[in-house]
């Protein structure tokens, strides 16, 4: 059964047809729910200097936090295929620095499955501030 609702669903294959991958031809849709309930979304821009492209759950956390928002309650991602694609180590970990581990992660391909997990689930030892806490930073 679908976590998904469909308002949700509806705004992923919109924001798919946006993505710009002229070089993978693996175009990803995100969507970042805040604490306050408002979607916020983004896509995968790609480079043709590839270091310099960003995923698409980079860019929804992103638009989130320049819209003054900081707290990530629920992630979706879309991507085309037989199978959904989990975010990427990188986009896991920018996704922990504004979500708990225990945040639902919702994984979709366009036409087919989804899979379900937490964030926590998908990077289980995720670094954080509290590496970062010393005398220094205090």
């Amino acid at each position: 059964m679908s976590k998904t609702p469909p308002e949700v669903k509806e705004l992923l294959h919109l924001l798919l047809t946006r993505a710009y991958a002229p070089y993978s031809g693996f175009a990803v849709a995100a969507v970042v729910k805040s604490r306050s309930g408002r979607l916020y979304g983004g896509v995968n821009v790609e480079n043709a200097a590839y270091p310099l492209s960003r995923c698409a759950e980079q860019s929804a956390t992103l638009q989130m936090v320049s819209a003054g928002e900081q707290e990530i309650v629920e992630v979706w991602v879309m991507s085309r295929g037989k199978q959904p694609a989990t975010p990427c180590g990188g986009c896991r970990q920018v996704l922990s620095e504004f979500a708990p581990s225990e945040t639902p992660v919702h994984c979709l391909s366009a036409d087919g499955p989804e899979l379900h997990a937490t964030l926590g689930a998908l990077l289980p030892h995720a670094f954080s501030k509290q590496y970062l806490d010393g005398p220094e930073t205090q």
